[in-house]
């Protein structure tokens, strides 16, 4: 089967400078995929690529056969079925949150794409109900807390019932309960036909969230696996900066071995 995200040798810059340097990946329909990295390794990028926010400065994206280009979107049509078919959730949710009220939040997108009323109503209310939201609908975003705000923007995006999710960081700065909660809703999408494409650097989550697993290390693909394999290749997370070599010594010998940054998440919920 063709992959729903085929990308070939992709370079992407900053003001000249490289923030993806020959980057090939295919992705599956119905995959769940982490892109692992260290920051400033270009996950971030790689996501806002998929979603077609900007272009490859060399190289190509296919998603679904079609080549994505800035021409393609400027066709009637294209544009919308893809924001509808492929949504991206930031790593800030303040970046999404704009509208006064939580409800008005979540039926900003089904109203852009222009869904009947009723519609809109019930499909924001068991949104809201899903994501613990239904006592916020009348609140202001700027006025929950930090993982309140990331469940209303997760939520904005779920309502329409994309196809792919792209998940910049969805578990960052929040709370154990809340991302206990986020991991959860990854792991009931992960079974469904759903493509999941989740950034993270947080090894301790990978194996919840993901069936493969996509090491970035300075803007290159440096591997791709299982993320049982990939969590026990403890060279490759050294290198790409996602443990650090923990020293001690004993009287003239210094050891050196790979140490975890994170907590497992089980130890968090205990």
């Amino acid at each position: 089967m063709a992959p729903i995200f085929d990308l070939r040798d992709v370079c992407f810059e900053y003001e000249r400078i490289p923030a993806l340097r020959g980057l090939s990946l295919q992705i599956a329909a119905g995959e769940s995929v982490a892109l692992l990295g260290a920051n400033g390794s270009g996950k971030s990028t790689l996501l806002r690529l998929l979603d077609a926010l900007c272009f490859p400065s060399q190289g190509t994206i296919d998603f679904g056969g079609q080549r994505l280009s800035q021409e393609l979107f400027q066709k009637d049509g294209f544009a919308l079925g893809f924001r509808r078919r492929v949504a991206l959730v930031f790593q800030n949710p303040d970046v999404q949150l704009f509208n006064p009220t939580v409800f008005d939040e979540v039926a900003f997108g089904p109203l852009q794409l222009q869904w009947p009323k009723e519609k809109v109503v019930s499909q924001v209310a068991a949104t809201l109900e899903l994501m613990s939201l239904a006592h916020l609908r009348d609140r202001p975003p700027y006025r929950l807390s930090g993982g309140e705000k990331k469940r209303v923007a997760l939520a904005s995006v779920i309502v329409l019932d994309p196809e792919v999710l792209l998940l910049d960081e969805p578990t960052s700065t929040l709370d154990p309960r809340s991302q206990s909660q986020i991991i959860d809703l990854i792991q009931e999408w992960k079974g469904s036909s759903k493509t999941i494409i989740t950034a993270t650097h947080q090894l301790e989550i990978v194996e919840d969230i993901a069936s493969r697993v996509a090491v970035l290390e300075e803007g290159k693909l440096a591997a791709s696996d299982s993320p049982a394999e990939i969590l026990s290749n403890h060279e490759l997370l050294l290198r790409a900066n996602l443990v650090h070599a923990h020293r001690h010594s004993h009287g003239t010998v210094t050891h050196s071995h790979p140490h975890l940054h994170a907590h497992s998440k089980h130890e968090h919920e205990h």
